[in-house]
């Protein structure tokens, strides 16, 4: 964790003798133990899961069994993973805000667009 990041929010106190994986978060280098859900991972690096794209601010996930939606993230491709249950692989790379490119076009946004002459 970088000296400037806040204080992580999870601290690991047992099994630390698992193999580490390099992973990237945010495009910074991070590391995870093999095993370690990407919740687990993010928490350890900082205080947030992910920053809401729906203006509410930072989570932290809630109920930490794939139940809510509070703790989506994204691949770098846009595909969106659920933290508390998806298990790091080494060199994954994910992002705790949507992508630019985020919202695909769909047939139903296509047919608004050209309704509203292009704009939304």
């Amino acid at each position: 964790m970088p000296a400037d990041s806040p204080t992580a929010r999870f601290v690991r106190l047992a099994e630390t003798g698992r193999p580490k994986l390099a992973l990237r978060i945010d495009g910074r280098p991070a590391e995870a133990l093999e095993g370690d859900t990407l919740l687990v991972a993010l928490l350890s690096h900082g205080r947030r899961v992910r920053d809401s794209e729906f203006g509410d601010g930072a989570r932290a996930g809630f109920c930490l069994m794939g139940a809510c939606q509070d703790c989506w993230v994204w691949r770098e491709n846009g595909e969106r993973l659920r933290a508390c249950s998806t298990v790091v692989e080494a060199g994954m790379a994910v992002l705790t805000r949507p992508p630019a490119d985020y919202w695909p076009m769909t047939p139903d946004l296509a047919a608004h667009l050209s309704r509203a002459g292009g704009e939304s």
